[in-house]
């Protein structure tokens, strides 16, 4: 956790120090307390896990359930509203702002939320549903409703979700 408080202070200019980061920022509050909530899901002791899952969303305003995956470096900004399903994996590095929803479209078995990948960076109140993936150095604009793979370095707006800045990557 400590590196993703540094992570945060490198990324947010509002952030003045590590102390204040680690001390008012809810996004890295919920992330702690879903550290804790995911290993309990992960030895099986599925109660407890979703109790503390339920009493980190009240005291911070981000839902994530335990058995979400979340990488390192995750910056969650101002975290209220932010809603993170039970199958999703966010890999490191990615940055989410407020009211963001990272969940399903059907209630099924098997994987239902997104695979978001390292370094996507995604708007305010964005939402990506179902079993879809956002590839790496993504950004998905604020209020975009995304119900389809997002290619690497592309840039997504709109309800539905319509690619509107592509960079393809090339190797030399």
């Amino acid at each position: 956790m400590f590196a993703t408080a540094k992570a945060i202070l490198k990324k947010d200019p509002a952030a003045h120090s590590l102390t204040m980061v680690i001390l008012t920022y809810p996004g890295l509050h919920a992330l702690g307390y879903h550290r804790l909530s995911h290993w309990l899901h992960v030895h099986k002791h599925y109660l407890l896990g979703a109790i503390i899952a339920r009493l980190a969303a009240r005291r911070t305003g981000v839902t994530i359930a335990p058995g979400a995956h979340i990488g390192q470096r995750v910056f969650i900004d101002h975290g209220i509203g932010v809603v993170i399903g039970e199958t999703a994996i966010i890999e490191d590095d990615v940055t989410i702002l407020h009211g963001v929803t990272v969940g399903a479209r059907n209630i099924t078995s098997g994987r239902r939320h997104p695979h978001i990948k390292h370094h996507s960076f995604i708007g305010a109140h964005a939402q990506i549903l179902g079993p879809i993936t956002i590839a790496s150095y993504s950004k998905i604009g604020a209020n975009a409703v995304v119900l389809n793979d997002v290619p690497e370095h592309a840039t997504v707006v709109g309800n539905p979700a319509r690619i509107v800045n592509f960079k393809l990557k090339t190797s030399l």
